[in-house]
Parts: structure tokens; sequence; C-alpha cells
């Protein structure tokens, strides 16, 4: 059986757009992300960007290693060139200030986000406890190339 993880979410009663603020929902049973919804009305134009406030908190501290990665959804992506910017975002475990979405519009029309808008996913990973010790590494072949030095075509 999988370990189930409690994630809070409070929502920031001093905003002005407190009362639009919507919690992350799952749009089905067996979505691995949350949805995450505007609080607020915002124009992305065409070519630009904007950060899309959502009203909300997340409270990840727990004893395990977790973060949230805020990725873009893939029908505002197919349907309208709708993308988060520096996707995934990551939201450390001890980060307590606002949830907001950067989106970038590569459309060729200006986007109207909605208050309730779901903008973008949540999604939660275990993080592995690691240490980065200098390592003495050896100049092998597959220490040249990279960055698409094999191609795009299988040969």
């Amino acid at each position: 059986m999988t370990k189930k993880y409690e994630i809070a979410f409070s929502i920031l009663k001093d905003l002005p757009y407190a009362d639009q603020a919507v919690f992350p929902t799952k749009s089905t049973q067996h979505s691995s992300g949350y949805d995450l919804h505007s609080a607020v009305d915002v124009t992305i134009p065409a070519g630009k960007h904007a950060m899309i406030a959502t009203g909300l908190r997340v409270h990840l501290k727990t004893d395990t290693p977790i973060d949230m990665q805020v990725r873009s959804r893939s029908g505002l992506a197919a349907k309208h060139g709708i993308f988060t910017l520096n996707s995934p975002g990551t939201i450390d475990q001890d980060y307590e200030g606002e949830l907001k979405v950067i989106l970038m519009n590569l459309g060729d029309q200006d986007f109207e986000v909605k208050v309730g808008d779901r903008i973008a996913q949540a999604v939660f990973c275990l993080l592995a406890n690691v240490t980065l010790p200098e390592a003495k590494v050896s100049d092998k072949e597959r220490g040249k190339g990279g960055f698409g030095s094999t191609g795009v075509r299988q040969k």
C-alpha cells in the first residue's frame, strides 16, 4: 500500500482577492497533479508572461523531505500556447509565501485568465537525501559531447 502524506493549504485572508481563492482540486481519481486555480482576472498579451495569484499558501513542513512542483496543463499548452515559464516551478519545503504561477503566452492572441480558471497543476515529489562529495572523474567517452551531440534521428 502506498503511504499517504498530508499536505495542508490555507487561504491568505489578508489579500484583497482572498474570497476568490480555490483550494487545489484533482480532476480524476488517478490524476497525478492537483489543479491550481487563478484568484484574479489577468490578460496575458501574446508573446508576454504574467504572474498569476492563487491566494493560497502551501504547508510542506513534514518529517519527510517533499517539494511541490508547479507544472503546465497540457490543454492550455496544446490549445493556446500557454505554459508555466519555469516549468516545473519548485516550491521548497520552507517557502511560506503566496503560491503564484508564472504563465507564458506563446500564442498569437492575448489570453484571458478568469477567476477560478485552472492555470497549472501541482505535483508533490519525495526528495532524495543526498550528499555531494567531490569526485575524481576520468576523461571517458561519455564526458564529451552532450547537448544534442548524438543527433535527433536514430542511426
